[in-house]
C-alpha cells in the first residue's frame, strides 16, 4: 500500500460576518505573536511554550503551533501574516445532514467546540474516509482568499492501493503549441491546445508593460499572481483528464524526463522577449507533478523516460527523420503530426540503442544517412541506454 498526502481546501458554508471579523482579528493577534517571537533569541525561542502567552486569548494549541511555525522560518525577519493553525488534536470533522462540519475552539480556557459547516464539493470521498477512520488528519489552517472567502485547509494522509501492473503505456508529450498530447499505442491521440495559454501570457505581458511604465508595481505583482493561478488551474484540469484517460483504457502514463532542460534549451532573444514562446515560463514540471499525485490516488502507474530523440525519431521504425513545425517527415516521405509522433515514441519506449553499422538509403538520386535511435534495447550490435550522438 502506498501513502498519499493531500491538502483539502474547504470553504466555509454561509459564514456570518461576525465570525469572519473574529477570524480576521485573531489572525492579526497571531501575527503579532509571531513577530514578537522573532525578537527573541533562537535558542530561547525553542524553549518557549504557550505558558509564556497566557495573557493572549488564543487557545494554547494554536499558540504552540505558531511557535513551531516561527521556529521553522529561520530566515524571516518580519511576518506580514501568520495564519491560525492547529494540529489534529484541536479539531474534528463530522457530517451533519448533507453538509460536513469542522469543530474547533479558538479561545483559551474554553472546552466546547464551535461547529462550522464547510463545502465538501469534490472532497466528499476523502471526508467520508476521515469520518470512518480510514484516513488520518493532519493540521488545520484558517486562510482567507483575496476575494474575502475564508477556507479551512486540512491536511490528510491515507493509504491507497499500489499502482496496477499494465502491459501498455500512454505517451504524454508536452510542449507550448500543444500543452500535452496523449496517444494510445498505435492509436489516436488526445490534444490539449496551447493557443489559449499563449494568448493569456501575451495579454498579461502587455498589461504589465503598461503598468510598469506607469510605476504601478503593486498592480504588476497582483497580475503576476493572477497569471500564476490561472496556469495552475489549467494544469490541474489537464492532469485530471490525463489520469482519467489512462483509467478508461487501463494503461499507465509515460512522461519524457525534462529535468535540466532550461540549461540545455537554446533560445533567441526574440523568443525570450515573447511571453508566449519563452520557455522559462513553461510550467511543464507542474503538470507532471499534478498528474503524478492524482495518479497515485487512483492506482495509475507513471514513468519517466529519457527525452533525447523522442521528437526526431519515426515511431514506426526508430529512424531519425525531420521535424518541420507541427509536422514530422520520415526518410521515406511518411508524414504525421510531430507531437503525436513524439507521444508514440514515449509510450513505446524500450531503451535507446545505437547501431554501430549505419546504413544508407538511396532516394531522389542521392544518398541519405538514416540512423536508428528509437529501437529495442536488445538489438544485436547496439549499445544499451546510450542515445545516438
Amino acid at each position: 500500500m502506498a501513502e498519499l498526502s493531500l491538502t483539502l481546501k474547504l470553504p466555509f458554508y454561509r459564514l456570518n460576518q461576525s465570525k469572519a471579523l473574529e477570524f480576521e482579528r485573531l489572525t492579526v493577534v497571531n501575527t503579532e505573536i509571531a513577530n514578537d517571537l522573532l525578537c527573541v533569541d533562537k535558542k530561547e525561542r525553542k524553549k518557549l511554550t504557550s505558558a509564556a502567552f497566557r495573557h493572549v486569548e488564543i487557545g494554547s494549541m494554536w499558540i504552540n503551533q505558531t511557535i513551531r511555525n516561527t521556529n521553522t522560518k529561520t530566515k524571516v525577519k518580519h511576518f506580514k501574516r501568520m495564519w491560525l493553525e492547529v494540529n489534529n488534536q484541536g479539531f474534528e470533522i463530522v457530517k451533519s445532514g448533507e453538509l460536513y462540519t469542522v469543530c474547533f475552539c479558538l479561545y483559551r480556557g474554553r472546552k466546547g467546540r464551535i461547529p462550522l459547516s464547510i463545502h465538501g464539493a469534490s472532497h466528499s470521498q476523502v471526508l467520508n474516509k476521515i469520518i470512518q477512520g480510514t484516513a488520518n488528519l493532519g493540521s488545520l489552517k484558517l486562510c482567507k482568499s483575496k476575494k474575502g472567502i475564508w477556507y479551512a485547509l486540512v491536511s490528510v494522509s491515507m493509504e491507497v492501493p499500489d499502482a496496477i501492473s499494465v502491459e501498455h503505456w500512454i505517451g504524454v508529450d508536452r510542449g507550448q503549441n500543444n500543452i500535452a498530447v496523449a496517444a494510445l499505442p498505435k492509436g489516436f491521440g488526445k490534444f490539449w491546445k496551447g493557443g489559449r495559454v499563449k494568448g493569456l501570457r501575451r495579454q498579461f505581458q502587455r498589461t504589465r508593460a503598461q503598468l510598469q511604465s506607469a510605476k504601478q508595481f503593486k498592480e504588476v505583482k497582483r497580475l503576476e499572481q493572477r497569471e500564476r493561478r490561472i496556469m495552475t488551474h489549467i494544469n490541474h484540469v489537464i492532469s485530471k483528464q490525463l489520469v482519467q484517460f489512462a483509467q478508461d483504457f487501463g494503461m499507465g502514463l509515460r512522461f519524457e524526463d525534462l529535468s535540466g532542460c532550461r540549461q540545455t534549451m537554446r533560445q533567441h532573444k526574440k523568443t525570450k522577449s515573447d511571453a508566449a514562446n519563452n520557455r522559462d515560463s513553461w510550467a511543464f514540471y507542474q503538470l507532471e507533478l499534478f498528474t503524478r499525485y492524482k495518479a497515485i490516488r487512483y492506482g495509475v502507474p507513471v514513468e519517466s523516460v529519457p527525452a533525447p530523440y523522442t521528437s526526431k525519431s519515426d515511431h514506426r521504425n526508430g529512424v531519425i527523420g525531420k521535424r518541420n513545425g507541427d509536422w514530422f517527415k520520415g526518410f521515406d516521405g511518411y508524414r504525421c503530426n510531430a507531437d503525436w509522433n513524439a507521444s508514440q515514441n514515449i509510450g513505446q519506449w524500450l531503451g535507446f540503442s545505437c547501431p554501430l553499422n549505419l546504413w544508407r538509403y538511396r532516394a531522389t538520386l542521392r544518398y541519405q544517412t538514416a540512423a536508428t535511435a528509437m529501437v529495442a534495447a536488445d538489438v544485436e550490435g547496439g549499445v544499451d541506454s546510450s542515445p545516438f550522438n
